[in-house]
C-alpha cells in the first residue's frame, strides 16, 4: 500500500515536468554548484544559499507547470499592469543602491520589479496577439511597441541598461514570432543604426565608459578596463583542458572581480578550458533546442509566441554574459543563466521553464 502511494505521488510530481528540460536544468545546476564552490573560495555558505534558492525556484517551476496555458493568459494583463505600478513605485519611493534606484521595499523584504517585466512583457504581448489572431497588422505592431517601451523606459531611468535590454529583446522576440515582415525588420535595423549618435548622447557617463572600455580595455587597465582584462586573461590561461577544478590562479588569487556572479564564466573557463566551454555551450544549445521544439508544438498562438520568447530570452542571457566576459560586448551586469550565484535571475528563468512545461503538457496529442 505504501509503495503504491509512493508510486502515485511520484507520478503526480513528474506528470507536469518535461523530462529533457528538467534533466538539462539539473545538470546545469550541478555544474553551477561545482564552479561556485571554487569561485567562492570553497565557502559552504554560498553553496547552502544557492541550494535554498534552487529548491524554491524548482518548486515554483513545478507549480507553474501545473497551470494550464489558458489560465496563464488570465494573469498576463494583471501581472503587466502590476509590474508597471511597481516600477512607478520604484521611481517614486525606490531605494538607491550604488547610484541606482532599482529596489522597492514591500513590508519585510525588498524586490526588484524590473525582473518581473522580463516575463510580464512577453506574456502581455502573447496575450495581445492571441486576442487579435488572424487580424495582426500595423496597428497591432505599433501597440506592441508601446507595450515594450513603457517598462523599458522606467528601467532605463533607474538606470539599468542590462535589464532594460533584456526586457526589450523579450518583447522583440514575440513581435518577430508574431510575423513581423523581414522588410520591416531591415528598416528597423537601419533606423536603429542611424539613431546610434542620438543614443550615445542619451547614455549615462558610466555607460559610455563601458563602451569605450570594450573598444580598448588597456586604456584604463586598473579602472574601467580591469574587469574585462582579468576575465580575458583567466579564460585564455585555461587553454584547451583548463587548470583543473579549484586550481585557477586568477580565481584564487582574487584577480577576477564579481567571480561568483556576473564573471563566473571566467572562473569556469580558467578551470575547465576550451573543452569545458564547449560542453557548457552544448548544454545551453540543448535547452534552446528543447524550448523551440516546445514552441513549435504549442496548441495556441499564445503558447507559441510565449514559448519562443522565453527560449530566445534564455539564449540572450547566455550570449550577453559570455560576450561581456569574453570582451566582445560591454559589461552590463547580466548573470550567466543557472550558474551564477543569486536567486532573482534564477527564479525568473525557472518561472519561464515552468511556463514552457505547461505549454508542453497541454500540447495537442499526435494521432498515430
Amino acid at each position: 500500500m505504501n509503495a503504491h502511494l509512493i508510486e502515485r505521488l511520484w507520478k503526480r510530481i513528474c506528470q507536469p515536468m518535461d523530462g529533457w528540460l528538467f534533466l538539462l536544468t539539473c545538470i546545469l545546476f550541478v555544474l553551477g554548484l561545482v564552479v561556485l564552490y571554487s569561485a567562492s573560495n570553497e565557502n559552504p555558505n554560498r553553496i547552502t544559499n544557492k541550494l535554498t534558492f534552487i529548491v524554491f525556484a524548482m518548486t515554483l517551476m513545478w507549480c507553474i507547470a501545473n497551470i494550464r496555458p489558458q489560465q496563464l493568459m488570465l494573469f498576463a494583463v494583471p501581472i503587466y499592469v502590476g509590474g508597471l505600478c511597481l516600477l512607478l513605485g520604484v521611481a517614486l519611493f525606490g531605494e538607491i543602491v550604488n547610484g541606482s534606484r532599482r529596489w522597492l521595499h514591500i513590508g519585510i523584504t525588498r524586490i526588484q520589479p524590473s525582473e518581473i517585466m522580463k516575463l510580464a512583457v512577453p506574456m502581455m504581448l502573447a496575450w495581445y496577439f492571441q486576442k487579435h489572431e488572424g487580424h495582426i497588422g500595423w496597428r497591432q505592431f505599433v501597440i506592441a511597441t508601446v507595450i515594450i517601451a513603457l517598462p523599458a523606459a522606467f528601467v532605463l531611468k533607474q538606470p539599468d541598461l542590462g535589464t532594460a535590454s533584456l526586457i526589450i529583446f523579450s518583447g522583440i522576440f514575440v513581435i518577430f514570432f508574431a510575423g513581423l515582415p523581414w522588410k520591416v525588420i531591415a528598416v528597423l535595423l537601419i533606423g536603429f543604426a542611424s539613431s546610434l549618435p542620438v543614443v550615445w548622447n542619451l547614455l549615462h557617463d558610466y555607460q559610455r565608459r563601458r563602451v569605450l572600455t570594450l573598444l580598448d580595455p588597456t586604456a584604463d587597465p586598473l579602472g574601467d578596463g580591469y574587469h574585462i582584462i582579468q576575465s580575458m586573461i583567466a579564460i585564455g590561461s585555461g587553454g584547451i583542458f583548463g587548470k583543473g577544478w579549484l586550481s585557477g590562479t586568477q580565481t584564487h588569487l582574487e584577480f577576477i572581480p564579481e567571480r561568483t556572479t556576473d564573471f563566473i564564466f571566467a572562473v569556469y573557463g580558467e578551470e575547465f578550458g576550451l573543452v569545458g566551454n564547449a560542453v557548457l555551450l552544448l548544454l545551453y544549445l540543448c535547452v534552446i533546442m528543447r524550448g523551440l521544439i516546445i514552441a513549435a508544438h504549442a496548441s495556441t498562438l499564445f503558447g507559441r509566441l510565449l514559448a519562443g520568447a522565453i527560449t530566445l530570452s534564455f539564449f540572450t542571457y547566455a550570449f550577453v554574459n559570455m560576450g561581456m566576459v569574453s570582451g566582445i560586448l560591454p559589461v552590463v551586469g547580466v548573470p550567466l543563466p543557472l550558474l551564477s550565484y543569486g536567486g532573482t535571475a534564477m527564479v525568473t528563468i525557472l518561472t519561464g521553464f515552468g511556463i514552457l512545461m505547461s505549454i508542453h503538457k497541454n500540447r495537442p496529442l499526435l494521432k498515430r
